[in-house]
């Protein structure tokens, strides 16, 4: 029977819900002044010593533009700091309204989330601000203690297996990428072949982040990507999270995704679409969204009219296009 695969609209909406982010009420003429001298400590174990081409690791907490802004939150979240406090300075005078333009843009908070560690990502950030330009965030995380402690069990359990099965497959294998290829692959089909897509987005198995895919065997997007990026990590994958650019058009449903560095190249690895939901109700096994650059994206988009891998060049410049 010829096989027809479904197209996914992937829930990636989970995070935008879960987003609750507390609109800024308390009235500002003017900030004071108040030199900043707040330092972020490390309050996980999954600080991520990475800077990207959006957003960096931070030691500067007096914002004077709206990219400082951005760098003292994504240093917080990368941190695991449940709150943070800093100042905005007389001379930064929209400072105040841009820290209400951010907390007021899911979207633009969900793509800073891709960039730290899963366990590291957010569900909430409440934002309150005082008179006298005092600026708190408070951050709620997405995974518990109790999840975190049964995903690394299981991970530490299942990577040298799944580890020796590459050791085979690259026994007499001499070129760099496919010794790379290989390892990644045999994490890639060890979640698809152990994980269903969940159609019915069901929270109570936690099927948007990595607790459903691996002790659940149930996921969205978000849970497969997130189980990826575990993954990708403890195997020392520099590696981030890309999600759509929302509300481009009616076939942009939002959708998130793998990016992975190897051999000194960012590449797209897409583990839902590599698990389509089909028609005859069978399994399949895809690699066509396996390791490839963005030209082979929008190659492998090209039949289609979703726009589900329609992401935003400026936010994920590593993978612009040659």
């Amino acid at each position: 029977m010829k096989k027809v695969i479904v197209s996914i609209t992937c829930i990636f909406s989970i995070l935008l819900v879960l987003l609750n982010i507390n609109k800024i009420t308390t009235n500002i003429t003017h900030a004071l002044y108040h030199p900043s001298s707040n330092k972020v400590t490390q309050e996980t174990n999954y600080y991520q010593n990475q800077s990207y081409n959006f957003v960096k690791n931070t030691t500067d907490f007096t914002p004077l533009g709206k990219q400082d802004l951005l760098d003292i939150i994504y240093t917080a979240i990368n941190n695991g700091s449940k709150s943070f406090t800093f100042y905005c300075p007389k001379v930064y005078q929209t400072c105040i309204s841009d820290i209400n333009e951010f907390s007021n843009d899911a979207n633009l908070l969900t793509h800073l989330n891709n960039f730290v560690h899963p366990y590291n990502s957010f569900t909430s950030i409440k934002t309150t601000i005082s008179d006298s330009g005092e600026i708190n965030f408070t951050i709620k995380y997405l995974y518990t203690k109790e999840e975190i402690a049964t995903l690394n069990q299981e991970i530490k359990k299942l990577l040298p297996t799944l580890l020796a099965q590459a050791d085979k497959l690259n026994e007499n294998e001499t070129d760099k990428f496919t010794i790379e290829y290989n390892k990644i692959k045999v994490i890639h089909d060890y979640i698809i072949n152990n994980t269903k897509y969940d159609l019915d987005n069901n929270k109570e198995l936690k099927s948007y982040n990595a607790y459903g895919a691996l002790i659940n065997h149930i996921a969205t997007c978000n849970g497969y990507t997130d189980l990826m990026a575990l993954f990708l990590t403890e195997m020392g994958y520099e590696n981030f999270k890309v999600a759509t650019t929302n509300g481009t058009s009616e076939n942009s449903k939002g959708h998130v995704w793998n990016a992975v560095k190897v051999n000194d190249e960012w590449l797209h690895l897409d583990l839902t679409w590599d698990d389509p939901v089909s028609s005859d109700n069978k399994d399949y096994l895809y690699h066509k969204y396996f390791l490839i650059n963005t030209e082979e994206l929008f190659l492998a988009d090209s039949n289609i009219t979703s726009e589900e891998h329609n992401f935003d060049p400026a936010i994920y410049s590593e993978l612009k296009s040659s």
